[in-house]
C-alpha cells in the first residue's frame, strides 16, 4: 500500500485534473468570440449597416442590420457552413476541435493514473509519475496551441467575412472595420492549462520529497567511519 503522503499528492493531482476537465467541458459549451463589422452594399454609397457574429465551437448567430438590406438574425452550425465555403478557416476549426478532444483524452488518462497510484505502488514506468507527467504536459501544451489557433482563425483568416457573405442574400457587400472580442469560452482554456500544470506540480513535489527521504536514509551508512564499515 502507498504511504499517506503519496496518496494525498496523487489524489490532489487527480482532483486538479478533474476540475480542469470540468472547466474544459463548460468552455466548449460557451460563447468564444463576438465579431462586429460595418457592411455596405457594393455600388451603394448610402445605407451603411453592420453585422455581428457570435460564435461558440459548434453553433453561431449572425445579426444583420442593413446588411445588405433590412437584415435579420440567422442561426447556423459552424462546421457545415464553413465546409460549404472551404479554405483555411474550416481546416483550422476542425483541427481545433481535434486538439480539444485530445486534451480531454489525456486529462482522463491522467486522472486514471493518479487514482491507480493513490492505491498502489507501480514501478517508475508510464503507469507511475512518468505517465502523469506525460499526459498532463500534453494536455497543457495542446491547450496553449488551441488558444493560438483560435486567435489566428479569428484575426488572420477571413472566416467572419465568409459567414456574413454566406447570409447576405447573394447581394455583393463590402465589409470593413472588423473588431473581435474573445468571450468566456476562450478564456476558460487558460485556467485549464494552469490546473494541468498544477497537477504536474503535485507529483513533482511528491517525487522530490520521496527522493530527499531516500537520501536521508542512505546518509548514515555513507557517513559511517571506515572502521565500522569494515565489520
Amino acid at each position: 500500500m502507498p504511504s499517506s503522503q503519496k496518496t494525498l499528492h496523487f489524489m490532489s493531482s487527480g482532483l486538479m485534473t478533474a476540475i480542469s476537465v470540468g472547466l474544459m467541458g463548460f468552455a466548449m459549451s460557451r460563447q468564444w468570440v463576438e465579431t462586429t463589422m460595418t457592411c455596405k452594399r457594393v455600388g451603394n454609397e448610402n445605407g451603411t449597416g453592420n453585422a455581428t457574429i457570435k460564435l461558440d465551437l459548434f453553433n453561431g448567430m449572425l445579426s444583420r442590420n442593413l446588411c445588405p438590406q433590412f437584415g435579420g438574425v440567422d442561426e447556423f452550425e459552424v462546421i457545415p457552413v464553413l465546409s460549404e465555403e472551404g479554405g483555411i478557416p474550416v481546416v483550422l476549426h476542425i483541427l481545433l476541435l481535434c486538439l480539444l478532444s485530445l486534451c480531454l483524452l489525456f486529462s482522463a488518462i491522467s486522472i486514471l493514473l493518479c487514482l491507480y497510484n493513490s492505491v498502489s505502488n507501480p514501478y517508475q514506468t508510464y503507469m507511475g509519475p512518468i505517465g502523469v507527467y506525460t499526459c498532463s504536459s500534453l494536455s497543457a501544451c495542446l491547450s496553449v496551441v488551441v488558444l493560438i489557433i483560435y486567435v489566428l482563425n479569428i484575426y488572420v483568416t477571413n472566416m467572419a467575412e465568409k459567414l456574413v457573405v454566406k447570409f447576405a442574400e447573394s447581394i455583393p457587400v463590402e465589409l470593413k472595420d472588423k473588431s473581435s472580442a474573445m468571450k468566456v469560452g476562450y478564456y476558460l482554456i487558460i485556467p485549464y492549462t494552469v490546473l494541468s500544470l498544477a497537477a504536474i506540480a503535485f507529483i513533482y513535489a511528491y517525487n522530490n520529497a520521496a527522493y530527499k527521504h531516500k537520501q536521508e536514509q542512505q546518509r548514515p551508512t555513507e557517513d559511517a567511519p571506515k572502521e565500522i564499515m569494515m565489520y
